[in-house]
């Protein structure tokens, strides 16, 4: 019988725990519908992360639901059948490798195989798509011979793993779908791109595919790439809300500078975990929402994220944009050299020839720029969103770029724009102390008592070493952990507080990738990301804990 043990992940997730990869694959197959309010699930080797709503369910509803499927999984004819069978209507893909990988002699050696016997064993069964997580495109395959099962991780992960790395680690095989950092043992290499954004499928396995390696070089077996109609390119999606992208847009801005990074940013992309896309999207979502609403567009229209200020756009047209976010100083001078009144959190209208300029913030870290009809970026995978760690989405913004504005969202009054009635939140300055509440879990007693004291007493600094993906935190003593094997990948939140091997904490944000290797030991509150999102470089972090560490009993 399946019994999930249901552990907290934040304030808006439930992490369920299971004995194996066949039990997480029959209960994720046996949820069905998933009630009002759950926004995703992603199963991972041994875990189903449930992501939700709070103000729609709580964590106990969530958990009571796994558990009803669970009970329900084990009174149905046959039980818990984790792994589904070979049927002829399973896509099956067949991955041509060259085995010439870095660390195929030292696996060989590690199993007590000759390198050829390691070969055949690789491409002598059938691999199971379990689930999608680390990068778009990245898949992790059950199954095959037994003695790839238990291959511990490198001891020091590599800095580039080079694009289509064949490699086993832990119960698992994968192939790299792009040039990353790893810590696999790298086997062989295939010339299939695993993801591709010019096929209409980007990913080439997706979860419940079949996959069976093949030697390239032995005798007989030759390789091509996938056919035609997977290579096809997606057509063309509808602008953001279903409208149509005029034909000559009404105005555009030239980029004279996009300040140390701007990105095109929306709320993201939800729903897409099954090809190990996250959700990504504006760091400060109510910043966002604040510049689409004072200008008169939906809440979830594309906007400027930009990180630091030094962005400079000229108008090439007429238009009306909103800038809220960290507070900076705001300039609009027009062709002739005059100097106009602007403040953030206002509607600002530009004529031809006018620029806007941001300054560099005395308080948090990121602006937004809402232009009314909203930036004319073309979708993918349904959003606008840059993800900077998959590599989805729009590219970053340069001087010379040419930004067009779409049209003005149908049934809005050609004047409905308005200052903001509320003032916007304080912000975080550099060198001040902030405070971030947090739900402790769902890895939380790997760590020693010792840990989660110096975990809320402990000042953290943010580092330099900081971006989209997550803070990297800097403590006058590190966490320790009380148990030191290896945690098999499991799904993740934004406002995850992750704890790498040498103990000073990483807090994800956006760009976080779909499942994680290292223990989290606590998640900052909903409330409170869109504020951890502006703190900048050495800002000083406080956790408080809103109560204990507690699994989610019935």
């Amino acid at each position: 019988m399946i019994v999930p043990r249901c552990l907290p992940a934040g304030d808006g997730a439930v992490l369920a725990e299971l004995r194996s990869l066949d039990e997480t694959l029959a209960l994720f197959q046996a949820l069905g519908q998933r009630p009002a309010g759950v926004e995703d699930v992603v199963p991972a080797a041994r875990t189903l992360l449930v992501r939700f709503r709070p103000s729609a369910l709580t964590a106990r509803e969530v958990a009571a639901w796994l558990r009803r499927a669970a009970a329900a999984l084990a009174d149905a004819p046959g039980g818990a059948q984790g792994v589904p069978s070979a049927a002829s209507d399973v896509r099956r893909v067949e991955i041509p490798v060259r085995y010439a990988g870095e660390d195929l002699e030292v696996v060989a050696e590690l199993i007590g195989l000759t390198r050829a016997e390691l070969i055949e064993r690789h491409t002598g069964s059938d691999y199971l798509a379990a689930f999608a997580g680390f990068a778009p495109g990245f898949v992790y395959l059950a199954g095959g011979d037994p003695c790839f099962h238990g291959i511990p991780r490198r001891a020091a992960p590599r800095v580039r793993v080079p694009a289509g790395s064949v490699a086993v680690a832990g119960d698992f095989s994968a192939v790299y779908p792009s040039d990353s950092p790893g810590g696999w043992q790298l086997l062989g290499v295939t010339p299939w791109r695993m993801w591709d954004m010019d096929r209409a499928e980007p990913a080439l396995v997706r979860p419940g595919f079949r996959v069976r390696f093949r030697n390239l070089d032995a005798a007989g077996v030759a390789y091509s790439l996938p056919g035609e109609n997977a290579c096809l390119p997606a057509a063309a999606p509808a602008a953001p809300g279903g409208a149509t992208a005029p034909a000559a847009p009404p105005a555009c801005f030239e980029v004279l500078s996009a300040g140390p990074q701007t990105l095109v940013q929306d709320l993201g992309r939800p729903g897409l975990t099954g090809m190990g896309v996250s959700l990504s999207g504006a760091l400060d979502r109510g910043a966002l929402r604040a510049a689409n609403r004072i200008v008169g567009n939906p809440a979830d229209a594309p906007a400027l994220e930009n990180a630091l200020g030094g962005l400079r756009l000229v108008c090439r047209g007429r238009a009306v944009v909103a800038i809220t976010g960290a507070r900076a100083e705001i300039r609009v001078t027009t062709a002739a050299g005059i100097r106009l009144p602007a403040a953030l959190s206002q509607p600002l209208a530009l004529d031809d020839g006018d620029e806007l300029r941001i300054g560099a913030p005395d308080a948090g870290v990121r602006c937004y720029v809402a232009v009314r009809g909203g930036w004319n970026v073309t979708p993918v995978l349904g959003s606008c969103a840059t993800d900077t760690l998959a590599g989805i989405g729009p590219a970053p913004l340069r001087a010379g770029d040419r930004l067009a504005v779409g049209a003005v969202p149908g049934g809005v009054r050609p004047g409905a724009v308005q200052a903001e009635a509320a003032p916007p939140p304080a912000l975080p300055r550099r060198g001040e102390l902030v405070t971030l509440e947090i739900v402790l879990g769902p890895r939380t007693d790997w760590f020693s008592p010792e840990a989660l004291d110096l975990l809320a007493e402990q000042e953290w600094t943010v580092t330099p070493q900081s971006d989209r993906v997550g803070m990297r935190l800097a403590g006058a003593e590190p966490l320790t952990r009380t148990r030191q094997r290896e945690l098999p990948s499991e799904g993740t939140v934004a406002g995850a507080i992750q704890v790498p091997a040498g103990g000073q904490p990483v807090l994800f944000l956006a760009d976080h990738p779909l499942t994680g290797g290292y223990p989290v030991i606590g998640a900052v509150i909903g409330r409170d990301l869109d504020r951890a999102a502006q703190i900048p470089v050495g800002a000083r972090l406080r956790f408080r804990p809103i109560g204990p560490f507690k699994e989610i009993l019935p």
